[in-house]
């Protein structure tokens, strides 16, 4: 889990990475702030099912930002049943999460560190991931995540 930011205070994308096969997903926020990750946590486990849920994140592994600043309500429904388990990599080791940074690098291609993410709608989003998730890469044998 990581958030990708364009313009300081404005709308963010969280990002999820499937590390056995590289795919990466971004969603849209309107702020970079635990409240909005903790929502989406609740809508994908009550669209996904109780499950479905565990098997897609059975272990979230996420820096240190504020906005993962709520485990309980990520790792936990709304009765207490554990939904998955959160981790957080060591301060100041972005190497512990290196293949969402890359395909971070992936994102930067198409819009640059510092620009508005805010114009961009979760359509817009989803087609950028559909690319960089059809790009063939040397690690996964020249296959892409989406295959």
């Amino acid at each position: 889990l990581d958030s990708v930011e364009g313009t300081k205070g404005r709308a963010v994308m969280l990002t999820i990475t499937f590390v056995t096969d590289g795919l990466q997903l971004a969603v849209r926020r309107e702020h970079n702030d635990s409240q909005s990750v903790t929502d989406l946590f609740r809508r994908l486990y009550l669209e996904l099912g109780p499950n479905t849920f565990p098997d897609l994140f059975p272990v979230l592994l996420a820096d240190n930002g504020s906005e993962f600043s709520d485990p309980k309500s990520i790792e936990f429904d709304a009765n207490g049943n554990r939904r998955t388990w959160l981790f957080y990599c060591n301060a100041s080791a972005p190497y512990q999460k290196g293949s969402c940074e890359v395909r971070h690098e992936m994102i930067r291609r198409i819009i640059p560190k510092g620009v508005d993410i805010t114009p961009y709608s979760q359509e817009q989003i989803n087609t950028m991931m559909s690319h960089i998730n059809s790009y063939r890469r040397k690690t996964l044998g020249n296959k892409s995540p989406l295959k």
